[in-house]
This record gives structure tokens, sequence and C-alpha cells, in this order.
């Protein structure tokens, strides 16, 4: 189990996390209208709000563990003295253009109709939902027996989870898509087609209806 601080220090030390983030963070920001506010759900230690929040987005986080919110608390202390962070304690303690998961937040969540019903009520008409989620496609993944293993149940289900101590789900597109409806429509996955074979994360955008 990490810390707060190890966990922070290991994401901006891998190259291949940072440039995810970067690209994560650069479709958030291009899709967001100028000074609107966003909810970071899952924040960890704050990476992403921070950079929202440099780029004049006020930004509400909402991130469960306590030592992810402490080290955020460190990492973000100048902005949340500014109330350009905010912490809340519940997704429903705001309104927001949009939201943003990154790094597999929602591959934790068994079932996401519940959340994607709640967050309608969070963002504003237009808004959107972007989220980062472990590709179960990701051909790199293939040298493992839990893959291999899972391979048929993902044609035929498009989900299976890992047992493991966090039981990481995978989901296709598509499984998350109808979780979403009626209250969000699955408008952009990212990369596609053959991409989806080398990515490990797939970018999913989803548009307020």
């Amino acid at each position: 189990m990490h810390t707060g601080e190890q966990y922070h220090k290991f994401m901006l030390a891998s190259e291949r996390d940072h440039a995810v983030r970067d690209q994560f963070q650069k479709m958030a920001l291009d899709l967001l209208a100028k000074g609107a506010d966003i909810l970071d759900f899952g924040a960890g230690t704050g990476i992403d709000a921070k950079a929202y929040s440099t780029h004049g987005h006020q930004t509400f986080v909402y991130e469960p563990s306590e030592a992810m919110r402490a080290y955020l608390g460190h990492h973000c202390r100048d902005e949340i003295v500014r109330k350009t962070v905010v912490a809340i304690d519940s997704p429903d303690d705001c309104k927001v253009q949009a939201v943003t998961a990154n790094f597999a937040v929602l591959n934790h969540i068994e079932n996401h109709a519940p959340l994607f019903e709640a967050l309608y009520r969070v963002v504003d008409p237009g808004g959107f939902v972007l989220a980062s989620m472990l590709n179960p496609y990701y051909l790199g993944d293939a040298r493992y027996r839990w893959w291999r293993h899972n391979l048929l149940t993902l044609m035929r289900t498009g989900r299976y989870a890992i047992e493991s101590e966090s039981r990481i789900h995978r989901f296709a597109p598509r499984v998350v898509a109808r979780a979403a409806a009626p209250y969000f429509k699955l408008e952009r996955i990212t990369p596609r087609g053959l991409g989806l074979a080398t990515h490990l994360y797939m970018f999913l955008l989803f548009r307020r209806t």
C-alpha cells in the first residue's frame, strides 16, 4: 500500500505515466470553456487539480483515500488557501462543467450506473465526463496469465475482474457507455481501432444529455 507521498513521487518519476497525464490534461483543458469549474473525481495527490487551477479553473477535488487527501493538502496548499482548489466530501457538493477521473479511478468501481446518475446532478447541461481507464485490449498485458485467462470472458461479457487487494475491474467501452445511459452519451474513445492494442490506458469522453 502506497502512502500519499510515495504514490506522488512514483507518478512524477514515471515517464510513461507523465506522458499519459499530459495527454489527458491537454484533452480536458481543450474541452473546458474559459474559467469553467471542474471536479477532479478521485483526485489522488492533486497533480491534475493543480494543473487545472493553474489554467484558471476552480477545481473541486473528491478523494476517498485519507493518505491521498493528506498529501493533496500538502501539494495544493497554496491553491487551497486561494480557494482555486476546493476539497469536498461528496461529488454532490459542487456544480461544474466537467468531471475528470484520471488513472483508472473508475476501474475500482464495479457498477458505474449509480455513479453516472449522481454525476448527472453535478455536471451542467452539455458538460462532460472524461475518464482514463485501463484498456482491456492492451496486448502488453498478454504476457500475464490473468489476461489470457480472462480473454474469453472479456469477449463474451465485455468485462472481468482481477482477484487482488483492490479487485481491479476491466471494462470494454460499450459496457461503460451502457452504464452511463441515459444520463451521458459516449462521444469519443482515444485511441481507436488498432491503437487500443498498444496503449495501456484509454480515454472515454461522455457528454451530458
